[in-house]
């Protein structure tokens, strides 16, 4: 069962990065959350039993390293990003960085260090009392961690009053996961001082998740956490993804509309196929309909069948004597006006002859 919750929870995050990094690619922002959100679900892949037991013939309790430095990793990107949503990107970053780095080497060095690590799943619990180094590593682990939960909340708390719609949900999310989280490095804490006082500590083992208290702070919570985690960071992308898909449906309905135009009117053609984004694309292809429609003499008051009717019956070629211009209308009310003479245009067969010219 907690293998099935880690691997799932993993994978969910893995996915999810991995769109957020394609995302990302096309339009040169979000690479921090698609790093946060890979680390997460390394983080939880490396941690399912299963995994360590195959990670420890290579190195005692790796796993548990590898998983740790994941999720500081995480911390590190997803608090980035909450500063940047907040518009505080720069604040304290490079403390951040410097934060992040010498943790990372503390935990690094400290486990290495450290002599007798077991095998299988890296339970350190009965180790406590006898190595100090590992006492060191958990510390280093859960105050660092402890500080990125509290700035994540911090900047989420600060910026929800501010926010609405998708926005508002996910920093929502974001709060109720550093609650949980804070939950889990609280239970850490406990549970590694509760080792350090025992005579004879012993593994805490735990059948499920949720089976104990203990369990649910040290295994339940952070599962529950990482999910709203990157639940809360999906949603505020899903209004741009949907603005992104009509984006695109926009562009292919303009597509013969605009390269008839293009044709008569060469002078209106300044888009760069190659270049800049779908938004900005899209934008350029509506002015460029829009020109040519002014050019045609296609005046705001006519209806879009007709105004299809006047831009199918022009000349491919330019011709000396140019039609009389339409004086230019709002911005506003281009998108609806060009989507209906596109449409229009479509129906009176003006497509067949434009469809391989694409913007």
């Amino acid at each position: 069962m907690i293998d099935i919750l880690f691997v799932g929870v993993g994978l969910f995050a893995l996915f999810a990065g991995i769109w957020r990094a394609a995302r990302a690619r096309r339009t040169g922002a979000g690479a921090g959350l698609a790093v946060s959100l890979i680390a997460l679900g390394a983080a939880f892949c490396f941690l399912s039993n299963r995994a360590q037991q195959f990670e420890s013939e290579l190195y005692p309790s790796l796993g548990r390293l590898l998983s740790n430095l994941a999720t500081m990793v995480a911390a590190y990107g997803i608090g980035l990003t909450v500063a940047e949503i907040s518009g505080t990107r720069d604040r304290g970053r490079r403390t951040r960085l410097v934060a992040l780095g010498v943790a990372l080497t503390v935990l690094v060095v400290t486990f290495f260090s450290t002599p007798g690590l077991p095998r299988g799943v890296g339970l350190f619990d009965e180790l406590y009392r006898t190595h100090p180094t590992l006492v060191v590593y958990v510390f280093t682990y859960t105050v660092y961690l402890g500080f990125a939960v509290l700035d994540i909340g911090f900047v989420a708390a600060v910026t929800i009053r501010a926010s609405g719609g998708a926005l508002r949900v996910g920093l929502a999310l974001l709060l109720l996961a550093s609650a949980f989280a804070v939950a889990y490095l609280g239970g850490k804490v406990a549970g590694t001082i509760r080792a350090l006082q025992a005579e004879r500590p012993v593994k805490a083992l735990c059948r499920g998740p949720f089976s104990t208290l203990p369990c649910a702070l040290d295994v339940g919570f952070p599962a529950v956490s990482v999910l709203l985690i990157v639940v809360g960071l999906t949603i505020p992308a899903v209004p741009g993804l949907a603005a992104s898909r009509r984006d695109a449906r926009t562009l292919r309905l303009l597509r013969p509309l605009r390269a008839h135009l293009t044709r008569r009117f060469p002078e209106i053609a300044r888009i760069d196929p190659a270049g800049s984004s779908r938004r900005e694309r899209l934008l350029t292809a509506m002015s460029e309909t829009n020109d040519g429609l002014i050019l045609a003499g296609a005046t705001p008051d006519l209806a879009p069948a007709t105004a299809a009717r006047l831009v199918r019956d022009l000349p491919d070629e330019p011709s000396e004597t140019e039609p009389p211009t339409a004086a230019a209308e709002p911005f506003a009310a281009d998108v609806a006006r060009l989507r209906a003479i596109a449409r229009a245009y479509r129906k009176l067969g003006g497509a067949t002859a434009a469809e391989t010219t694409r913007p």
